[in-house]
């Protein structure tokens, strides 16, 4: 193994790794957010406020450790990415604001929920990248 390949590999492990504390700190802080304001701070708006700011810088820094991550990736690799990543973004605007619709004019009864659309979207991500892996191998 030359030793640029081990520097790519280990630089390509780091990005990884930050990108799942990102990820995970912004999925904990989502979580606070959610839930604070009924279960540790009596709906107090104040603190429900800063929680959600706190979560959206966090996830502002996701979105950056996602950046700096596929930036690290081969070609094709982030062609994957893409491609998936593409499908995913579709996905959900189409279902997503299909399923508003729906909702919006009342022939479903039940409310369209924003987490059913990023479900949808994390499977469709899922299912997008295992096929490109397959597709390129």
């Amino acid at each position: 193994m030359s030793k640029k390949t081990s520097s790519w590999q280990a630089s390509s492990a780091k990005n990884t790794v930050r990108l799942g504390f990102w990820t995970l700190a912004w999925v904990v802080s989502m979580a606070i957010a959610n839930f604070g304001p009924r279960f540790l701070w009596d709906h107090n708006e104040t603190i429900t406020i800063v929680a959600i700011l706190v979560n959206m810088a966090i996830g502002g820094g996701m979105i950056l450790a996602n950046k700096r991550h596929l930036r690290g990736l081969d070609e094709m690799h982030q062609k994957i990415q893409l491609e998936a990543m593409a499908v995913s973004l579709g996905v959900g605007l189409v279902v997503g604001l299909g399923y508003s619709n729906l909702d919006v004019t009342n022939t479903i009864s039940a409310d369209a929920e924003i987490s059913h659309v990023v479900i949808l979207m994390g499977l469709t991500y899922l299912a997008s990248v295992i096929a490109g892996n397959r597709k390129y191998r």
